[in-house]
Parts: C-alpha cells; sequence; structure tokens
C-alpha cells in the first residue's frame, strides 16, 4: 500500500520505511491480540486461536517493538509524524487496557472505527507522502481522502460483524450505536464518498490507475450484503482485508508493463 502511493504519485521512499511500516504493522496487531481477554469459546476460529495464543503475540510484538524501534532511528529526522503514526496505532488498541484513563476511551461515541481507518490511511498514505520531504498538493489530499472513506468502509463492514462483543465488552463506536439500517446508510455514504473523491481525482490521475483503485471499492460494494450473513473467517481476513492492498499489486504491475 506504500508502494501505491509511490506509484500513484511518482516519488520513490527510503528502502528504510517499508521497513518500519511493516515491524510497526506486526508490533500493533500482536499488541491488540495479547490484549485481548482470554475466552476461546467465543468467536470464530482465527479469533479463538489468536486469543491462545497469546504467548506467541507477546514474542512477536517484541520483535515488532525492536523492529519499530531500528527503523524509527534511521528515520529520526521524521520523529514528529512517527510520533504521530505510534500513538494513531495505539489508540485502537489503548481502550482494551483495563486501567484509566484507557477505560474512558471505551465510551467514545466514534472511537474504535475512525481511529483504525485513519492509523491505516496515515501509515499507508500520508506518512510516506510527509517522510518524502514533498509539498501536498490537491490531488494528494484529495487521494489521502479517498483512501480514507475506503478503508472506512471496510472497517464498518468488520464493526458490523463485531458489533455484539464490542457491546459487551463497553466498546463503543458510531458502529454500536447505529441501528442496523443506520449502519447500511454509513457504509453506502463512505462508498460515496470515495465515488466522488475519485471523480475530483480524475483530474490528475490517469484513467488506468483511477481504475484500478475502484476496482476494489466495487468488489467491497458486491460483497456487502453477502458479508452481512456469513462471518466466515475466509471472507474477511483474506478476501475483505486483502481489497486494502488489491489495487497495489495491479498497480504495480501496470507500471511494470509500460
Amino acid at each position: 500500500m506504500v508502494a501505491q502511493t509511490s506509484i500513484v504519485f511518482g516519488i520513490d521512499f527510503p528502502f528504510v520505511l517499508y521497513a518500519f511500516v511493516f515491524f510497526g504493522s506486526v508490533c500493533s496487531y500482536n499488541f491488540h491480540w495479547y490484549l485481548t481477554p482470554p475466552n476461546p469459546t467465543e468467536g470464530s476460529y482465527k479469533q479463538r486461536w489468536s486469543i491462545s495464543n497469546r504467548h506467541l503475540h507477546l514474542v512477536l510484538f517484541a520483535v515488532g517493538v525492536i523492529g519499530s524501534g531500528v527503523t524509527s532511528l534511521l528515520l529520526l529526522k521524521h520523529w514528529m509524524w512517527l510520533g504521530v503514526t505510534a500513538f494513531l496505532t495505539f489508540l485502537y488498541s489503548a481502550p482494551k487496557i483495563d486501567y484509566p484513563p484507557f477505560v474512558f476511551l471505551r465510551r467514545i461515541a466514534v472511537g474504535k472505527t475512525i481511529f483504525l481507518a485513519f492509523a491505516w490511511t496515515h501509515v499507508t498514505t500520508l506518512l510516506p507522502l510527509l517522510v518524502s520531504d514533498v509539498s501536498l498538493t490537491p490531488e494528494m489530499i484529495w487521494f489521502v481522502v479517498n483512501r480514507f472513506f475506503f478503508l472506512y468502509a471496510i472497517c464498518i463492514v468488520f464493526d458490523r460483524r463485531d458489533v455484539e462483543s464490542d457491546r459487551k465488552a463497553g466498546i463503543k463506536s458510531l458502529i454500536t450505536y447505529l441501528t442496523q439500517k443506520g449502519i447500511d446508510q454509513l457504509f453506502w455514504a463512505s462508498l460515496l464518498v470515495v465515488l466522488l473523491t475519485f471523480i475530483i481525482l480524475s483530474n490528475w490521475l490517469p484513467v488506468v490507475q483511477l481504475i484500478l483503485l475502484a476496482i476494489p471499492a466495487v468488489i467491497m460494494s458486491l460483497l456487502y450484503s453477502y458479508a452481512k450473513k456469513n462471518p466466515s473467517d475466509y471472507l474477511y481476513y483474506f478476501l475483505l482485508d486483502g481489497l486494502m492492498a488489491f489495487s497495489a499489486p495491479m498497480l504495480i504491475l501496470a507500471k511494470f508493463a509500460r
């Protein structure tokens, strides 16, 4: 996804940035699942496996911390943006910590989904542009907006599936407050913003790039109704999760095909 941003705007990022994003993702993901309370009898097979293997998450979390620390030192001149990145990713998992003031975060009405979508957008789209020291142009800003609402739509589907477990855990978001109809409206409104920003981006980006970027959003819209009825791990963690990065390999192939 970082490479996708590089291709769209023709900017080369230092390899250490890719390493930072990799180790940061390993760190954040395993930290989140390590904090998940043990309850192997509930949730999907994937969730039960993750909760039952908390020791493995702890080891991978340590690996991620070390890798993130080393790569952060190599990107030290961008310490402010790296700090913002760490804070945003931490906010997503912070409500799982059973100590004040983290417990308070569970009461924030819009927290979970927006934090996660913005963290992904920041790490894969905005951070690479900021680290490259380029001046943000209108097309870059609209691209960030486009990616946020696309990722937010995917996060809505995941949170819709987990809404009951979030309510039991006291973790609140727009999804836990809205009715089923309201969640549907929020999802389609997000995709509408994605469409509108694609129209705006057509002033700058080539048609081929726009089409490749739009394909995952189209697939997401077609799968939405099915995903509401099918909580399969394969559907969510392979197909729906995979849609976040699906356009990236297509853009890479298109670049080398020219």
